[in-house]
């Protein structure tokens, strides 16, 4: 045998050798093992699809790094990089497992310019591998328990939070967990912003840039962050704050696996959480953070509070007064206010309730999960040194002590979303506080004035409304909103009520509780639920109507038995008396009256089925020629608030006439707007009534039972009014004056054009459809959204 030829095989049999110890990954696995190696070009995809994992280069750079990204999403969304601080300059790069449980990544030179951390403890045979959950991890081959990971990415995040990870610290590893933004879209080094989960006092999330604290969303309250009031139960994700002994995170878990959704911070600081939309192909963003300026932290000093539909935004607490008055008319509000009234604890001080704000910074308070508020109040009347006393947990109908041990900082105006808090005062501030004799007067246990003195309106007694509604019992009760439980009562003098009981966790309060009585308090309509008096007294507050005795129109109109008893004369006397009674609104009533909530739902209906418009906590009054404004916070319900409001902030009474119109294809229809569905496909209510009325098809709108009817021309009519009143633009929908003519008329009607939060196929000649990034609600109650704008 040939000596040469028996080298040259031998050499080649120990080179396969090697790369068969050593081979490249395929991207058909989920696993790198320390006989593998990860190459430039080459992936491993998690078992169940989800997720990536390989090199690649972000923007416009040439760099190369090791990420991980969503695999079903179109566009390339890097969620977690490896050597984000050291880049490689070329294709060069290999990602290995090593023993005793190591990951590398190294240049051509062999040169490691990116390793995790030495293990305490090691794996015989350690792989690296990525979950679908979307955490790479190394671990023992042999060991899928995840408290036995060696290493693992959802400890060493980058600028995003996934489902399962947990933002927080670990009080046994000492280890915290926390997001840093890139520097650009270019360069995933860390940037200037980071977010973190914050034990120090009470839990709250904080947005820092360079160390600096910018933005905090306020404490964990059980439900969610004090300052986000739109973080709220949803049907996209759940989420919350876990706090014992060994460590504190913020979490949130997916409720649909089909869902893509992630938590992120931005390169200029922006926390959002973004959703993917398979329809579009393109994220959407459900929440972001901070939303208004009122977010930026300590803009109002200490004891300021700020407000975003204010100019200037920043104020003083009342009792309060600016220490630098001078600085405080150039804006500058850095040094914040001071008691008009020192504090003098050796005498005596006492604690005056502000409702609905963001709790102020938490970083100096000091917090008891079982005391009762009594208890709170006590033990901060006894520290001279404490400053304000609240609630910790709202859950539950309020419990737990959160106290104050320093100046009260970072306060902003919620409204109906805020909470409660306690501030400690002089005891002569509150001097001559006592019961409320008149809904026209101050109304102390709530800290607000209801300016009109000849409101005239009746005062209850808190016994007697016990009474009425057999001590608040279970089985009187009608229901529940954002405003609180409602119950039905009989007082001793025959009458039948409802009564509205403000929650002290309610979505809605102190701001919409005056609201309503003033609305409603003069107005008389029949198409108007009577506000028959109120009840303030003690700790309770109280709205009292007359009852009603069908309850709300929704509980009749979208149940498939109780429909049948709205037969088309019942459903259009209910269509004409609901446009009256906001026709009155609009321009017959002393107050020009925007409703901003205009649903079914707050449709009350009597013995007859005659139609009441309730529920005007959200309205805003107008004078003079006034007919709409701007706002920065937008209240309502999806589904029923118009494109132009809903966007933008910008309501009139146009925008009742597009939330009537939406009622009226419903009645028409039985269907809901929101939640549609039909099988030809995925148009709302108002598109598939506008497709069906543009190809002469209307009829097959109406409710199936109501086919037969003999008032065919009126239904039609009613469709045509309905899909004026929801167009797109604003100036195209008719006054409420106008529909109630049309309605009643046989004249001919304009066509109507398209409407507003149209969705769906492309049709010839179409107008261009618009579309909406607004965030969804899974049910009707009245919902208030901050958008950043």
């Amino acid at each position: 045998m040939n000596p040469k030829f028996n080298k040259y095989h031998i050499s080649l049999l120990l080179l396969m050798a090697s790369l068969f110890s050593s081979h490249r990954v395929s991207s058909a696995i989920d696993t790198i093992s320390t006989t593998q190696i990860l190459k430039d070009g080459e992936t491993i995809i998690s078992n169940g699809g989800r997720f990536e994992l390989g090199f690649f280069s972000p923007g416009n750079s040439r760099n190369q790094y090791v990420g991980l990204w969503y695999k079903t999403v179109t566009v390339r969304t890097v969620i977690w990089v490896a050597n984000r601080e050291i880049p490689l300059t070329n294709t060069s790069g290999l990602l290995k497992v090593i023993e005793p449980g190591l990951l590398v990544l190294q240049d051509e030179a062999n040169v490691t310019i990116w390793s995790t951390h030495t293990p305490n403890f090691t794996a015989r045979t350690p792989v690296a591998q990525l979950l679908d959950s979307g955490n790479f991890v190394v671990k023992d081959a042999n060991d899928d328990n995840s408290d036995n990971f060696i290493w693992e990415s959802f400890n060493y995040p980058t600028d995003t939070l996934l489902p399962g990870m947990k933002l927080g610290w670990n009080f046994v590893t000492n280890l915290e967990v926390y997001l840093s933004s890139w520097k650009s879209n270019d360069d995933p080094a860390p940037g200037d912003y980071t977010y973190h989960c914050d034990p120090s006092g009470y839990p709250q999330n904080v947005l820092r840039k360079g160390g600096v604290e910018q933005y905090r969303t306020g404490p964990w309250n059980g439900l969610r962050f004090s300052g986000i009031p739109n973080l709220r139960k949803n049907p996209i994700f759940s989420f919350g704050v876990v706090i014992n002994k060994n460590e504190v995170y913020y979490h949130y878990e997916l409720l649909n696996n089909s869902v893509i959704s992630r938590f992120t911070l931005s390169p200029s600081g922006v926390a959002q959480r973004i959703t993917w939309i398979d329809r579009t192909q393109g994220w959407v963003v459900y929440l972001t953070s901070p939303t208004d300026n009122c977010d930026n932290y300590r803009l109002c000093g200490v004891y300021g509070s700020c407000d975003i539909a204010n100019s200037p935004v920043c104020g003083c607490l009342n009792k309060f007064l600016p220490k630098d008055p001078e600085g405080w008319d150039r804006a500058d509000w850095s040094d914040g206010c001071v008691r008009r009234k020192p504090l003098n604890c050796s005498n005596g001080d006492a604690f005056l309730k502000y409702s609905g704000i963001k709790l102020p910074d938490t970083q100096h308070s000091w917090y008891n999960e079982s005391m009762t508020l009594k208890e709170c109040k006590e033990i901060c009347s006894r520290n001279c040194s404490c400053m304000a006393y609240s609630n910790l947990d709202i859950s539950k109908g309020g419990n737990g002590c959160l106290l104050w041990f320093d100046d009260l900082v970072d306060i902003k105006e919620l409204s109906a979303e805020g909470q409660d808090i306690y501030v400690r005062m002089a005891s002569s501030e509150l001097e001559g506080r006592g019961l409320i004799v008149s809904c026209g007067e101050t109304v102390n246990s709530m800290s607000y004035t209801i300016h009109n003195e000849d409101l005239e309106l009746p005062l209850f007694d808190l016994s007697t409304i016990s009474k009425a509604t057999d001590n608040f019992s279970i089985n009187n009760k009608l229901g529940e909103g954002g405003f609180g439980p409602v119950y039905k009562g009989l007082l001793e003098d025959g009458r039948e009520i409802a009564v509205k009981r403000l929650s002290r966790t309610s979505l809605q309060g102190a701001n919409e509780f005056k609201n309503e009585v003033i609305c409603i308090a003069k107005l008389q309509h029949r198409n108007l639920v009577k506000l028959l008096g109120c009840c303030i007294q003690e700790e309770e507050n109280m709205l009292v109507y007359e009852y009603m005795t069908n309850k709300s129109l929704d509980l009749i109109l979208f149940d498939p038995i109780k429909s049948t008893q709205l037969d088309w004369p019942k459903r259009f006397h209910i269509i004409i008396g609901i446009a009256r009674g906001l026709m009155y609104l609009h321009q017959d009533s002393r107050l020009r009256i925007i409703h901003r909530d205009l649903k079914v739902s707050n449709i009350l209906l009597d013995s007859d089925m005659n139609p009441k418009i309730s529920d005007f906590g959200l309205a805003r009054t107008f004078g003079g020629n006034e007919t709409g404004a701007n706002t920065s916070r937008v209240v309502g319900t999806y589904g029923y608030m118009s494109p132009e409001y809903a966007i933008d902030g910008q309501y009139s009474v146009k925008s009742d006439v597009f939330s009537f119109g939406v009622i009226v294809l419903e009645i028409v229809s039985g269907r809901r707007n929101r939640g549609f569905t039909h099988r030809d496909h995925h148009l709302n209510l108002l598109g598939h009534a506008w497709i069906l009325y543009r190809e002469g098809r209307s009829l097959e709108l109406i409710e199936s039972f109501l086919g037969n009817s003999c008032y065919l021309s009126e239904v039609l009519r009613s469709i045509h009014v309905g899909l004026l009143c929801v167009q797109q633009h604003p100036e195209d929908r008719p006054s409420m004056s106008s529909v109630v003519l049309m309605l009643g008329n046989e004249g001919v009607l304009p066509q109507a054009k398209q409407p507003g939060f149209f969705t769906g196929r492309d049709l010839m000649n179409d107008e261009t459809s618009v579309s909406s990034n607004v965030a969804t609600s899974i049910n009707e109650m009245s919902i208030t959204l901050l958008e950043g704008r």
